[in-house]
């Protein structure tokens, strides 16, 4: 169309448009959303969610006598968990510590005993990864009960999320201090009212620790170590001391309560397993999952999930939907990282029938998840630490999907 001719057609448009709300009918701005017809209320100075999600939070659980918060993992759609809905698990409550009077001391088999307060220890070079980090008793309710619980996928696995870490290589500061060629093994404290302690082997510790300080790119929250915890990449939840402030150099782990009792593994033979420390290769599917409903009686959907391994990298996922009679591999999503979570989809032509949707990993390293039926032949009846069997979700002819074993 000429331009006059366009303009002309759109100053008639126009008036015709007045014409009509002179003769009564609705003005155009009645037709118009709140939100463009009244200015927006004023912004905070630390942001915060939409009022509109409300319902995106943890949820406190108590069932191991201690404050477990786990993470909403069906509401992830990246590999990043924000800072707020990282699962957290205190065993005497959150400690208030002022970052003035904090200080980490590395003493034990090191040649000069040091003290590292928050401002000497933030003028050391930082280094900042992406990295999972699980509790060993994660997924314990699919472990331990004899039925499938009918929950949400926070509520059966939310003891999982993803961050960036960024703080001092360990490293740094135990060369600083001079490790002794007897010591084998560091004790890391934390200053809580438990004073929680952990042994690690030292080389480890060497190659792949820090002293985390932020996380998601600002300070640690309480709930996370504030001001300092310890951080080991893979490793179960337990050991990545919060609220550190002390680390022993030893020649012989310290056996502390929580390395000899509760996070030592039973095996269905007899024997155990105790310092398991890496997590193993794990995914499940955020969507659908449980507690959701498909919005139609059938058509197009996409199985999403998140993977990860406490090894490595994830390799790839395979997908069923009928129960493991057949696998189809899904696609990895960039980026695929070492030992952090890595997104998987895979697009599903629902028929209306009941459906059994199940996801199995595999790490750069040939670790596969495992059944239920496999992981619990080969741990005691009452193990629950480093769960990582695939997990299932039954789909009815009504869409609503629940938790299930297989």
């Amino acid at each position: 169309m000429p331009r006059r001719a366009f303009l002309g057609t759109a100053i008639a448009w126009g008036a015709g448009s007045v014409a009509a709300s002179a003769r009564g009918g609705e003005p155009l701005a009645a037709r118009l959303p709140d939100a463009m017809t009244t200015p927006g209320g004023a912004d905070l100075p630390y942001g915060q969610p939409s009022v509109q999600e409300r319902k995106v939070v943890r949820h406190e659980h108590q069932d191991a006598g201690f404050s477990v918060w786990r993470s909403p993992l069906e509401n992830q759609r990246g590999i990043i968990t924000p800072s707020g809905l990282h699962f957290a698990v205190h065993h005497s409550g959150v400690p208030d510590i002022a970052e003035s009077g904090h200080a980490l001391m590395i003493h034990g088999l090191v040649t000069q005993a040091l003290r590292f307060d928050l401002e000497r220890l933030k003028r050391y070079p930082m280094v900042s990864r992406i990295h999972f980090l699980e509790c060993a008793g994660n997924s314990a309710a699919n472990a331990l009960s004899p039925f499938a619980l009918n929950q949400t996928l926070g509520e059966l696995a939310g003891e999982v999320s993803c961050s960036e870490w960024t703080g001092v290589p360990l490293s740094y500061l135990l060369q600083e201090a001079g490790v002794k060629d007897s010591a084998r093994w560091v004790v890391a404290e934390g200053a809580d009212a438990a004073s929680h302690t952990r042994s690690l082997p030292l080389d480890a510790l060497l190659k792949d620790a820090m002293v985390a300080l932020y996380q998601n790119g600002e300070r640690l929250r309480p709930s996370q170590g504030y001001p300092m915890r310890l951080f080991m990449p893979g490793w179960e939840g337990n050991v990545n001391v919060k609220w550190l402030h002390r680390l022993e150099v030893t020649d012989a782990p310290a056996y502390s309560k929580d390395e000899s009792g509760l996070y030592t593994q039973a095996l269905a033979d007899g024997r155990i397993e105790r310092f398991a420390f890496p997590m193993d290769v794990k995914s499940v599917i955020t969507h659908p999952s449980g507690l959701q409903t498909l919005p139609d009686p059938k058509g197009f959907f996409e199985i999403a999930g998140l993977a990860w391994s406490g090894h490595g990298r994830i390799a790839r996922v395979d997908v069923s939907v009928d129960g493991g009679a057949s696998w189809v591999t899904a696609k990895l999503h960039d980026p695929v990282l070492d030992r952090a979570f890595t997104r998987f989809t895979l697009p599903w032509r629902w028929q209306g029938r009941k459906a059994t949707l199940m996801s199995r990993a595999t790490d750069e390293h040939g670790r596969v998840q495992p059944l239920r039926s496999e992981w619990k032949r080969r741990y005691a009846m009452h193990s629950f630490n480093h769960y990582n069997a695939v997990q299932s979700w039954r789909v009815g002819t009504d869409g609503r999907v629940e938790n299930a074993y297989v």
